[in-house]
């Protein structure tokens, strides 16, 4: 198990899994609560919903970094956390 988790410890596989994850979870989050409406018509505010979905979408992100953290992957956990910055900075633009 220490062999395998040695060679997946890289900063571009972290750097994937944190940009493509919220992806994912953002799609999925859109799916289930049926917003596309709203995003085609434009009925939400950008600082407030945009901000909250960008969050919302982190959340996977931050609960691999722990498991990452604990696993004593540390390249991979850096590598997610790096990728998570852009949907944060997005998400404190929008707020702005």
């Amino acid at each position: 198990m220490r062999e395998f988790l040695d060679r997946i410890d890289r900063y571009s596989i972290g750097i994937l899994i944190g940009l493509i994850l919220p992806a994912l979870f953002g799609y999925a989050y859109i799916q289930t609560f049926h917003l596309w409406g709203a995003l085609r018509a434009f009925d939400f505010h950008a600082g407030s919903m945009l901000s909250k979905m960008l969050l919302v979408s982190v959340f996977p992100d931050m609960a691999f970094l722990f498991v990452f953290y604990e696993l004593d992957t540390w390249k991979l956990s850096k590598g997610v956390l790096i990728g998570s910055f852009p949907y944060i900075l997005a998400a404190i633009a929008t707020t702005l």
